[in-house]
């Protein structure tokens, strides 16, 4: 879908006006907030954490095996991994079917940045979830002949059997004066990343698809324009495959995450208004014209539009816990 470009954005009086200047004001502030948020409780939450020693009960806390163990014990690690790799595969596959049609000219859109997350996500969670198989294999090996052993730096937690230790093995320091039991080792960088990007790709795939189903599909309708098989597989399959993940994961979603998404949301924008000030292009969607009086307005529905979309998929996660603490009281991890 390319859209006639009304004014010409390389001009100055295309950027020298009320609209561009309120919608700078929406996208710079809202940038600026999640800034903020950001700074506030991933840096400074985590230092006042540390001082006060209750990680596991801090919203931005990741255990090392969030990112590779199921959320139910009894399913194995194997199966979140197949079905990672079955999905990037699936991803990566329409990814290179609409490009190869398309042309490269699809990254021009929000949607195919949104696909291009979502495939990553995959990509990266399949490399993780071997790793964890490889270390659950070692640590039921270990188990298994009574000698297990434990790098300390790696935070991987062993079971205790029939309540007692193996070996010694399974004593962790307590952090507090509470006599916790055991608190779980803070997670390495890389299960940290991909809990954020994570939350990332939940909020674009929400935005992307609400926006295309309620927004932009009815707009085309009206111009009796045809969807094509690729245009609808990709504003659904990456929903499909990302809730199938969230349903089997160990990950958390914290509310102040929601600034990654802004700020990703807030780069798009920025590299559209670059781009079009140095080439005469089409505008991707039609509601990023600036030379609309409506722009404003638009811009700012959109950036509003983020609290709901990724509300909707907290909420989503927030029915998993209810439902999966009751169907798996014993057996539920998060």
């Amino acid at each position: 879908m390319q859209l006639q470009v009304i004014g010409d954005p390389t001009t100055l009086s295309y950027w020298l006006n009320w609209r561009v200047l309120l919608c700078a004001i929406w996208v710079f502030t809202s940038m600026l907030i999640a800034s903020f948020i950001i700074w506030r409780y991933e840096y400074l939450g985590r230092r006042d954490s540390y001082k006060e020693g209750t990680l596991q009960e801090k919203a931005w806390f990741v255990g090392e095996d969030d990112s590779w163990k199921p959320c139910v014990k009894e399913v194995h690690p194997i199966c979140l991994m197949a079905f990672r790799i079955f999905a990037f595969c699936l991803l990566l596959g329409v990814s290179i079917v609409d490009v190869v049609v398309h042309g490269g000219d699809l990254f021009y859109y929000y949607t195919q940045w949104t696909l291009t997350l979502v495939t990553i996500y995959f990509g990266f969670g399949s490399l993780l979830s071997i790793y964890g198989c490889y270390q659950h294999q070692k640590i039921c090996s270990g188990i298994n002949v009574h000698h297990v052993r434990m790098d300390a730096e790696q935070g991987l937690y062993v079971p205790f059997i029939s309540g007692e230790p193996v070996n010694g093995i399974g004593k962790v320091k307590n952090l507090d004066h509470h006599g916790k039991n055991f608190v779980l080792q803070t997670a390495r960088i890389w299960g940290y990343m991909f809990q954020v990007l994570f939350q990332i790709t939940a909020g674009a795939v929400m935005l992307t698809d609400i926006v295309y189903w309620f927004v932009i599909f009815p707009f085309l309708n009206i111009k009796d324009y045809e969807p094509n098989f690729s245009t609808v597989v990709a504003h659904s399959v990456n929903a499909i495959t990302l809730l199938g993940d969230t349903a089997l994961n160990s990950l958390r979603f914290p509310w102040f995450r929601i600034s990654y998404f802004i700020l990703l949301t807030g780069f798009y924008v920025i590299f559209q208004w670059i781009l079009h000030a140095c080439v005469s292009i089409w505008w991707p969607y039609p509601f990023m014209d600036l030379s609309s009086s409506y722009a404003p307005l638009w811009y700012l529905v959109v950036a509003v539009m983020h609290i709901p979309c990724y509300g909707i998929f907290a909420l989503l996660v927030r029915i998993k816990h209810y439902v999966f603490s009751r169907w798996f009281a014993r057996s539920y991890r998060c």
